[in-house]
């Protein structure tokens, strides 16, 4: 009978280490998964304010002042405008060389 008892100890032992031991790897997952969803709202929100920044940055008015100012440009019209004829090859297939 001492024999049962001292299994039956043994086992009610184990099984209450085991219980502590997966109430404590619940608990670390636990804290890992709110850290998790905590990185996540922050990635959210700064991907979100990244697009704002994208669509301003991308604003036509924007555009257009950055290209007369920092690079000269200005808007065609018919009074500037060049026009690039191709050359039409010769008859001998020798057109005109590199």
């Amino acid at each position: 009978m001492i024999r049962l008892n001292l299994m039956l100890l043994a086992a009610v032992i184990v099984s209450a280490f085991y219980l502590v031991h997966t109430q404590y790897e619940s608990r670390r997952l636990y804290a890992a998964l709110d850290r998790a969803n905590a990185q996540t709202r922050r990635l959210d929100a700064e991907h979100e304010q990244l697009q704002v920044q994208k669509r301003a940055q991308a604003a036509s008015a924007r555009v257009q002042q950055l290209a007369t100012r920092q690079l000269q440009m200005r808007p065609a019209h018919p009074g500037i405008t060049e026009y690039v004829t191709p050359t039409v090859p010769s008859a001998t297939g020798r057109g005109s060389a590199p």
